[in-house]
């Protein structure tokens, strides 16, 4: 709640904008600084600022709910919800119908383990027509890397729904759904994304897709503590789209080498006896998502697509729905498709463990390749 935008909390346009000029962006900025501070930096009376700051901590600090008052609310609104299904049965079944409106899905793994391909695949679902499991809508792809292929998409198209593509138009049609953009700095996909909001809601937009969040950031020629910054912005700035549009963000992460000092796991996640580590004889054990602790605690959703004994395996690593579970896959013409509908549990570190076994490159965050 500290990172959330203080223009979207009701505050007057007049203050409001104030703070905008003077970088004063989200709840954090605000209210670690002294009224007094406050007074000197954006030049307004005490009670603007005794105003401004009560709306601001009554909208970072909401009052206590009960479970019977947080179930009924979820009863209102439950028009509100829903699910992108995936067409991948046992994915679908975990995640209670598919990737969830409202929130930010993540998709992290090696480079060609088939993030792109499970992205185009999900654009293709949004476009679809409600009677064959789609959302009737359009799709805003940023494809940062040029990996989006209008050829692919209605190859998986006539491969998976033969009974609608082979309809006179309807490739096109489908495929004309799909808006790609493809900015050319971090500066030209902020602007981009901040125009989307309006956007969204007059076009019918059902999906929003980044291709991938990691190479806008490497991509920038500055210092670890600005990166982190910026992408603490974007991280605020989507998720705030994601609740307002109520529609499914959909983001791809790469993966680094891990440090020595740092590990994978989260505090909860059970550790080897003796503060020993497993060892193995491949370097794919210590790859980790590339974006760091940060975003990994801003996705709702984490699905971990790796490689391992010469087999696909996609893991709901992340989840507020299902446990941790494991699915093989392959990629066909159709697209990705499970290989078992049944979902293997996973405890311990094996969760958040990215494979990569016949995968030669590795993508830094910093930049570098290894």
């Amino acid at each position: 709640m500290a990172n959330k935008l203080i223009g979207e909390m009701g505050l007057h346009n007049k203050i409001s904008n104030i703070f905008a000029a003077r970088n004063i962006i989200t709840a954090k900025d605000a209210l670690t600084m002294t009224e007094f501070e406050l007074m000197e930096l954006l030049d307004v009376g005490i009670k603007e600022i005794k105003s401004a700051i009560k709306l601001i901590s009554e909208a970072t600090s909401p009052p206590y709910q009960s479970a019977r008052s947080l179930l009924e609310e979820k009863v209102e609104n439950e028009h509100l919800s829903g699910h992108l299904p995936t067409h991948l049965k046992g994915l679908d079944a975990t995640l209670c119908g598919g990737i969830p409106f409202g929130v930010l899905t993540e998709l992290v793994g090696p480079p060609g383990i088939g993030k792109s391909q499970f992205c185009m695949k999900l654009a293709l679902s949004a476009s679809f027509p409600v009677a064959y499991g789609g959302l009737d809508g359009r799709v805003i792809y940023i494809d940062v890397e040029s990996k989006f292929s209008s050829r692919r998409v209605i190859e998986m198209g006539l491969k998976s729904f033969p009974e609608v593509f082979h309809l006179k138009g309807m490739a096109q049609e489908m495929a004309g759904r799909i808006l790609v953009l493809r900015p050319t700095s971090l500066a030209n996909f902020t602007e981009s994304i901040q125009e989307l909001k309006d956007s969204i809601l007059q076009n019918q937009v059902k999906l929003l897709v980044i291709d991938s969040m990691t190479a806008l950031l490497s991509g920038e020629n500055k210092p670890g503590a600005q990166r982190q910054n910026q992408l603490g912005w974007h991280i605020s700035f989507l998720k705030s789209l994601a609740e307002f549009s109520r529609i499914p963000i959909v983001v791809t992460n790469q993966v680094r080498s891990q440090n020595r000092d740092e590990t994978s796991q989260y505090s909860f996640q059970a550790k080897p006896k003796d503060g020993l580590q497993e060892h193995t004889k491949t370097y794919d054990s210590h790859l980790v998502a590339a974006l760091g602790i940060n975003w990994a605690h801003a996705v709702t959703i984490r699905l971990v697509l790796e490689a391992k004994s010469g087999q696909r395996i996609i893991k709901v690593a992340k989840s507020p729905m299902s446990p941790p579970l494991a699915f093989p896959f392959h990629i066909t013409s159709a697209g990705i498709s499970l290989l078992s509908d049944e979902g293997t549990e996973l405890k311990g570190p094996g969760i958040n463990t990215i494979h990569a076994r016949g995968h030669s490159d590795v993508i830094n965050f910093l930049g570098e390749c290894s």
